[in-house]
């Protein structure tokens, strides 16, 4: 008995220790938004690599405590409407974008292609900008997301999906349907009434107004 709950210290203590590392300012998002729904694409090889992700160590969600705090607004109130969130990525560490940058630069490595960039030739995605050597990610204020019905967690149809490269995955796209297009002006009215700022080529990506590391790319990873 004696030695159980010794072990249930140990690791009580453990757990604790692991969340203090966090850099200041920084939560992991489920001990503010319990609910919001998770699918960390880098931590898996579902993804436009088709690899896991360098410093991706676990699927957490780990996000400023800043923009944690408004985006519990957002679930909120759209779990009022019966629907909630679900999150793609939020803080990426910086080794995370160079793994990007490599891929991009190995041309016979399309191992994801008819998935996620069909009609692109590989060797465009750095002149087009799908792939760049900082992203707003790491400085911890930006995310992925999508909406999803509360009950079943069914993603709402937004005409694309999250990270597919292509002219359909802007917002403004004239490729998509009426309901898709609704939606995707759902989930962006949302997130602007609640202090973030949209990105016109990707539908799903959201950035704190607000954010409070405005200069700093973190690299520290995601455990």
């Amino acid at each position: 008995m004696h030695r159980y709950l010794f072990f249930i210290f140990i690791f009580s203590q453990t757990t604790i220790f692991a969340q203090q590392k966090l850099p200041k300012g920084f939560s992991y998002v489920k001990d503010i938004i319990p609910g919001i729904n998770v699918d960390l694409r880098y931590y898996s090889s579902h993804n436009f690599v088709g690899k896991k992700i360098d410093g991706y160590k676990s699927p957490v969600l780990i996000w400023s405590t800043a923009a944690t705090n408004a985006l519990k607004k957002v679930e909120k109130e759209l779990n009022a409407q019966g629907m909630s969130l679900k999150v793609f990525d939020a803080y990426r560490p910086q080794k995370a974008v160079q793994h990007f940058k490599r891929w991009a630069l190995q041309i016979n490595d399309t191992l994801s292609k008819r998935e996620f960039y069909p009609n692109l030739d590989k060797r465009n995605l750095f002149k087009l900008g799908y792939i760049a050597s900082k992203s707003g990610h790491s400085r911890g204020s930006t995310i992925d997301l999508t909406i999803v019905t509360l009950i079943d967690h069914k993603e709402l149809d937004m005409g694309s999906p999250f990270d597919f490269f292509g002219p359909i995955s802007h917002f403004d796209t004239e490729e998509i349907n009426a309901t898709q297009k609704k939606n995707r002006i759902m989930l962006k009215s949302i997130m602007m009434k609640h202090g973030f700022k949209g990105y016109a080529k990707e539908w799903w990506h959201f950035t704190l107004i607000h954010e409070p590391y405005q200069k700093t790319y973190f690299d520290f990873d995601v455990y």
